[in-house]
């Protein structure tokens, strides 16, 4: 069985504010003749940018994976014929909780594996780093090497499988999607997932999650055909009602 999966994170700004309180603000990382304010006068914004300059991947504008918290995950079960079999999910505030119902969910198969799009990179770190935020145990199938090994094939990363393991630039989720000619990212782009969340609507967070798992399996499924994996009968029955799913989803916050 495969899970097919995605995280929605947001920025840890507890944790963000720990790290500056270890850390205090320096005179040229504020407006220059404004006064020094100290770490209770910013905002949590404020907070995130600072803490984005100083530890930020270059000019990316993102902050490493150990300065994010999951608000949401949603998985797909799919089975060695392409076909989907469960929907999981879960999206709120209390983190620990979705971190106990994703593992508890993982333990569902014990030779499971992964399909995911940038997850070596950044879902999958998240994953370990809040366990050990929260002292969980993680299930024992996400510390396999089949798992862990970036060449297996039991852990497919999709920007892996696309730059030849890092020997080119990586693509986002969305230009393969054009690449097919099939919209992906109708629901909310990602950089919006934190304003949904401070207004609370954890249920366009989740849809939006759920989008990307999608369109994730969309490109599995047309590179397992290009790859002559899937006859194609198969291929196009299991396209057109991924597509299907696919409109659904984007409908439903329109």
């Amino acid at each position: 069985m495969y899970f097919i999966f995605d995280l929605e994170t947001v920025p840890d700004v507890l944790l963000i504010r720990s790290m500056l309180e270890q850390e205090p603000l320096k005179p040229d990382e504020w407006i220059e003749g404004e006064m020094l304010p100290t770490l209770e006068d910013l905002s949590d914004q404020d907070c995130i940018d600072l803490a984005t300059k100083r530890v930020g991947r270059g000019t990316s504008g993102f902050l490493p994976p150990l300065f994010y918290k999951i608000v949401s995950w949603v998985g797909i079960w799919v089975d060695a014929k392409g076909q989907p079999k469960q929907k999981e999910a879960w999206s709120g505030e209390n983190e620990k909780e979705g971190l106990i119902t994703l593992f508890q969910e993982l333990l569902t198969y014990k030779d499971f594996n992964l399909i995911h799009h940038n997850g070596r990179s950044f879902d999958l770190p998240v994953i370990e780093y809040r366990a050990l935020r929260f002292n969980l145990q993680m299930p024992p199938r996400l510390s396999h090497r089949e798992i862990r090994y970036r060449f297996s094939g039991s852990n497919v990363d999709l920007v892996d499988e696309f730059t030849n393991y890092g020997a080119s630039t990586w693509p986002k989720l969305k230009h393969l999607g054009m690449l097919i000619n099939i919209p992906f990212k109708q629901v909310s782009e990602g950089n919006l997932v934190y304003e949904q969340y401070l207004l609370g609507n954890f249920n366009i967070i989740e849809n939006y999650c759920y989008e990307d798992v999608v369109a994730t399996y969309i490109i599995w499924l047309h590179l397992e055909y290009t790859r002559s994996n899937i006859k194609e009968m198969e291929f196009e029955n299991l396209k057109s009602r991924a597509i299907n799913k696919l409109y659904d989803i984007q409908k439903i916050n329109k």
